[in-house]
């Protein structure tokens, strides 16, 4: 079985590297095999299903998110997650905590190593004891100091052929950008002035993977991550990784081979290992990245952070209820990652084939009353077009109204989101500074010049347990969130595969029920996205499991409602069970 299984991906392997690089495949091939032999990974059988349950909840943080006088920053994580995080999470994502030049972390100096002052691979591999771990591979660039674009410079091999050399007057009108920064920058080398690709930044040069080397360092990197603990690995920037010019070069049928490429080559030799990839698109082409099951194991519920905000501003669900009635079953093996906020913004590409112009301005025209800022991204006709919104996502829910009923609502606004964002199929992402109702950073945004910090906040962890203890709208979110999230991690009705019914109970309500895999309990999740009072009347849809009672709320563990009937507070969210529980 095991030979067998073997052998069936190694055919496969040689098809992908003959699709990308032709005569060089066997060779490609042999060298993946002394890689996988050298890292003393085998052939394995196919990973025991399930790779992910109900108890898989994910934190997104910064490695220096805390900071505490004499402790490394990553001592610090560990010690506050352990304390006050380990029964809510199981996965936690630290993003990218290697030596970088710009961008947060995603300029990268060295792939290897973790930086100076964070900590070590010992820390690392600490939080890895209690916590499933999230790692990033950037393989779209590299910074412009890392020591492959200094070889480049110099010529000296393999670094002088890892990078895209582009003639300035050649058209690349076609090309699909996320930034309306230059796409070429002009370099010194020894040969003369150079242009190159930069998706991104000036910072951040573009990595030529027609080169089957530059495939090969980060097929080492991969094997590397996983050997220090990464269950997850997150292909940052995938979809713009491969150029040909004449084409809008993103999506490419090549990138899309290069994604099954990387999950054959973990399912050899670390089949529970995740890939989830990163693509901030229009819906249609973000589902592409499941491939037939066989690409990504998981990507980003993308539209699903703007829908929301819509939904609470608009105080109506229907455009939310009728979309995610519409979203198609993920292929075997592949799931969601639903989240509402992270390190990036709240993109608006994802919903430009479901929300109108004018809805889109809408939301843009809010996030600049509430403080935020646009980035925008050029169209090929050279225009410009809202990119994403640069706000916190607590601040986004803001009313406009600064008085304490206003500051509630907002409050409740918030929790609102994130519950919803719980309840969906799949596996939910909560961005550590919405776990703290973080404001809108503009401080940071002056002093680094960049639209993203507004939602970047660093902590010094004595600020921020002065702030979870004193402040009652933080205390409120991160006490009702780290609850939820307990609560769902106990119920099989929240497994990922676990079935989902999207009802409707008019624009007022937003509903759905889960059900576990066996059939034993079913969770039926109610959310009033208004500012008033409403009653929910059950019998009035008959596709649910939940008429005539009785339910108990596994939110507060109280019995919820009366005669068919639930009673929801403002922005109130309920999940009412019946059936067996898990916990």
């Amino acid at each position: 079985m095991y030979r067998l299984y073997g052998s069936q991906l190694l055919y496969r392997l040689k098809e992908r590297f003959e699709r990308l690089y032709g005569d060089a495949a066997s060779l490609c091939l042999k060298r993946a095999i002394m890689m996988v032999g050298r890292y003393g990974q085998g052939m394995n059988a196919p990973a025991p299903a399930p790779l992910w349950d109900e108890a898989d909840t994910l934190l997104i943080t910064y490695p220096d998110m805390l900071d505490t006088l004499g402790e490394r920053p990553l001592q610090t994580l560990y010690r506050f997650l352990s304390e006050r995080l380990r029964e809510s999470f199981g996965i936690v994502h630290i993003l990218p905590f290697f030596p970088f030049s710009a961008d947060d972390g995603y300029a990268i100096e060295d792939f290897r190593n973790v930086r100076p002052g964070l900590g070590n691979w010992g820390h690392i591999h600490r939080i890895g004891e209690d916590f499933s771990l999230m790692f990033d591979l950037v393989l779209n660039h590299v910074s412009r100091h890392h020591p492959w674009v200094k070889d480049y410079r110099e010529g000296i091999a393999p670094g002088r052929d890892f990078f895209i050399e582009t003639d300035p007057t050649q058209d690349l009108s076609m090309v699909v950008r996320p930034r309306d920064t230059p796409l070429l920058t002009r370099l010194h080398t020894n040969r003369g002035a150079r242009y190159l690709w930069t998706t991104f930044s000036s910072e951040q040069i573009d990595l030529n993977f027609g080169n089957p080397d530059v495939l090969f360092e980060f097929l080492d990197l991969l094997l590397h991550y996983v050997r220090h603990g990464a269950c997850i690995i997150r292909l940052d920037a995938i979809a713009y990784v491969w150029k040909k010019p004449g084409t809008p070069c993103i999506h490419l049928p090549e990138t899309h081979e290069l994604v099954k490429l990387l999950r054959d080559f973990l399912e050899i030799c670390a089949p529970r290992t995740i890939l989830l990839t990163e693509t901030n698109v229009p819906q249609r082409e973000n589902l592409s990245y499941f491939g037939d099951g066989d690409e990504a194991h998981m990507v980003y519920q993308f539209p699903l952070p703007p829908l929301l905000l819509h939904t609470l501003l608009r105080e109506n669900a229907a455009l939310l209820t009728e979309w995610a009635k519409a979203l198609p079953e993920p292929p075997s093996g592949c799931t969601w990652l639903n989240f509402t906020a992270s390190h990036d913004g709240i993109g608006l590409r994802p919903v430009e084939d479901i929300l109108a112009k004018d809805e889109i301005l809408f939301l843009v025209r809010h996030c600049r009353k509430q403080g935020g800022r646009i980035t925008t991204r050029r169209r090929p006709d050279g225009s410009q077009a809202p990119y994403e919104l640069n706000i916190t996502y607590f601040d986004a829910m803001g009313t406009g109204d600064s008085s304490p009923v206003g500051q509630r609502r907002k409050v409740l606004r918030f929790i609102c989101s994130q519950l919803i964002s719980m309840e969906l199929r799949g596996i939910p992402a909560i961005y550590f500074n919405s776990l703290v109702a973080a404001s809108n950073d503009l401080e940071r945004v002056k002093k680094l010049g960049y639209p993203r910090a507004i939602n970047r906040t660093k902590w010094q962890e004595r600020e921020l347990l002065r702030r979870l203890s004193s402040r009652r709208s933080v205390q409120q979110v991160f006490r009702t969130l780290t609850h939820a999230l307990r609560v769902r991690r106990r119920h099989a009705a929240f497994h990922p595969d676990a079935y989902q019914q999207i009802l409707d109970f008019g624009k007022d309500i937003f509903a759905v029920q889960r059900t576990a895999l066996d059939g034993r309990e079913s969770i039926l999740c109610l959310s009033n996205v208004t500012r008033q009072r409403r009653v929910v009347h059950l019998e009035r849809n008959r596709q649910h499991d939940f008429r005539g009672g009785p339910w108990r709320c596994a939110l507060s563990e109280r019995p919820r409602g009366q005669h068919d009937r639930v009673i929801l507070a403002p922005y109130e969210t309920v999940w009412l069970v019946r059936g067996r529980s898990s916990e």
